[in-house]
């Protein structure tokens, strides 16, 4: 039996003009995280990431903290999906990026309401694939790890990736995955344990590494 860890980006740049990018906190998540395997002793026999720059940063720092230089495989099926294009698809005046209070409320209320329009297939935002297709990317990268692996294997990906990825496991309907998503924090861990047959969730959106009191102040969510 091998256990999947499912890895959370760390912060990226909410309200800049690039979100992919890693904030200076979130390199400092990430590499905590290394830092945590490696004390631990967890190693991984693979690593799988999407093809995004705070996914591709993200690992780096993993792989900082573990002084590690194994090499990672990179998926276009464990890319997030365009949170812009799915709130145009609703709202199609240009709204400015959000920089307050009110703006991050209204951004993540619009962005509920457009995963669950995706999901159920009443819209089809610009540039992205439908919701079915959408996880069935991210089941051909589970279906490949539980084939080709047998021991720990490290994924590192983005919130509405992993929800979904545990939403399909446990056949929850959109509300629940959405839920999921807007409840996961930056560089938090999940966990499948896998055979050749079959996932299981083990734990979900848990943060190790930063567990110390000391280390509160980096527990972030966008």
């Amino acid at each position: 039996m091998g256990t999947l860890y499912l890895v959370r980006h760390g912060q990226a740049s909410l309200g800049a003009a690039d979100y992919d990018q890693l904030s200076a906190l979130g390199q400092r998540q990430s590499q905590l995280l290394g830092a945590y395997f490696a004390r631990t002793g967890t190693a991984f026999e693979a690593v799988h990431t999407g093809t995004l720059r705070r996914h591709l940063q993200t690992w780096q720092g993993i792989a900082e903290g573990m002084q590690t230089e194994l090499p990672a495989q990179h998926w276009d099926g464990l890319n997030e999906y365009d949170s812009d294009a799915l709130i145009q698809a609703l709202q199609p005046d240009t709204l400015p990026q959000p920089d307050s209070p009110e703006g991050y409320r209204q951004h993540f209320r619009l962005l509920r309401e457009g995963l669950g329009a995706w999901m159920q297939g009443r819209s089809a935002p610009a540039g992205m694939p439908s919701y079915h297709d959408f996880v069935s990317g991210i089941r051909a990268v589970l279906d490949h790890v539980r084939s080709a692996h047998s021991g720990n294997v490290l994924l590192v990906s983005s919130g509405g990736v992993i929800s979904s990825a545990i939403g399909d496991l446990l056949d929850t309907p959109p509300a629940a995955r959405i839920e999921l998503n807007m409840r996961l924090r930056n560089s938090a861990v999940s966990e499948f344990v896998f055979t050749p047959k079959r996932h299981a969730l083990q734990s979900f959106n848990t943060l190790p590494h930063l567990d110390p009191a000391s280390q509160a102040a980096l527990i972030t969510y966008a």
